[in-house]
């Protein structure tokens, strides 16, 4: 499926496939097209080419209001003039739902979301995390064979954003419904997806389960955007010594920093050549720590410190191997001096190469 504006190409042969029950999340910086899509999904913007099928129907024709979903807004579109009641039950009486369904779906949703208290005030009279559970009751109530949620936590403040997080994968958890989530914040899109569509540019660059996005980004947007602080990433040289791979980073300078690799059969053809070497900065420790299930001793360098950041749960060092910038996470009572050498360890086995020409990963 693809969009186009004039000659703006806003979204470039979208296929994705979300099976019933899932919940998917379209997450990627802002202008990505995954709000274009997700409009497009709810009928309220139309594909330049391609189809949308909901429930094993196409429905590129049908009305909004014939799809059979429900949608979740960052405003909340709450109507201000009615009750909580009002609010939730009006889509409703528009269908001619007769009230004593209106009132039992009115009873469970509000149990469900824990608003029975606030049925008979107004909006203005809500916080912003109780208008969020109001708007989402209103979708509730219908139903659907699909919700869709648009940047529904932007307007909330951070206490809120992880509160209502939670409440919503509870309520998923809950109901098993289907559900397409968009956000630009990725940390929504890890602890909440069952698959996440990673988005760039008008393409989906990975869809895959949160684990995988996160260990074997398929490319390096994917992994210099999903991780907070996210991978490391760094060039440098692919060389064979022993019959093994090697990795070296800083080629040729006093401070090269020279990995051993086990298991990346997949870069033999690389051996000579130049990669990228991404490295999570949890897989930067201390250097007195091992890393478990770790063959052999970890493999431990002496790097010049240039910043430590306290964060309380941990620590973040700002260090230099092979003359590259790197963040390392280390226990928050380890506190390196800046411009100090220190040990660290490194999990080799949790490094990814990518191609520096295609920036696809190549093992």
């Amino acid at each position: 499926m693809s969009k186009r504006y004039a000659n703006l190409e806003v979204l470039k042969g979208i296929n994705l496939d979300i099976e019933s029950g899932e919940f998917t999340v379209l997450v990627g910086p802002s202008g990505c097209g995954k709000s274009t899509l997700l409009n497009i999904v709810a009928g309220l913007d139309r594909p330049s080419a391609g189809t949308v099928e909901i429930g094993g129907r196409v429905v590129n024709d049908i009305a909004p209001k014939d799809r059979d979903i429900a949608m979740v807004f960052q405003s909340y579109a709450l109507y201000p003039s009615m009750t909580v009641r009002q609010n939730i039950t009006f889509g409703m009486e528009c269908r001619h739902v007769p009230k004593a369904e209106q009132e039992k779906a009115l009873a469970s949703v509000a149990r469900l979301l824990q608003i029975e208290p606030l049925l008979g005030r107004k909006p203005s009279q809500l916080s912003g995390g109780q208008r969020q559970r109001v708007a989402m009751g209103r979708a509730l109530v219908r139903d659907p064979l699909l919700f869709l949620f648009d940047e529904p936590l932007s307007n909330l403040d951070a206490k809120l954003r992880v509160e209502m997080r939670m409440e919503i994968k509870r309520l998923h958890q809950r109901i098993g419904a289907t559900i397409v989530y968009v956000t630009h914040d990725q940390i929504e899109a890890m602890t909440m997806a069952t698959r996440i569509a990673v988005m760039h540019h008008g393409e989906v660059q990975q869809f895959a389960d949160p684990d995988t996005v996160y260990r074997y980004p398929a490319n390096l947007f994917v992994a210099r955007f999903m991780g907070s602080p996210p991978m490391n990433t760094m060039p440098a040289r692919l060389v064979a010594e022993d019959g093994g791979p090697v990795v070296v980073i800083g080629a040729g300078r006093p401070d090269e920093v020279r990995l051993r690799l086990q298991g990346y059969d997949a870069a033999a053809s690389f051996v000579g050549r130049d990669v990228v070497l991404g490295i999570r900065p949890e897989c930067i420790a201390e250097g007195s720590r091992g890393f478990s299930g770790a063959s052999g001793a970890p493999i431990v360098i002496n790097a010049p410190v240039e910043m430590v950041e306290p964060t309380g749960a941990e620590t973040i060092v700002l260090l230099r191997l092979g003359g590259e910038p790197v963040l390392a996470r280390i226990t928050p009572d380890i506190r390196p001096a800046p411009g100090a050498l220190a040990p660290f360890a490194l999990d080799t086995r949790r490094i990814c190469l990518f191609d520096p020409v295609t920036e696809r990963l190549i093992a």
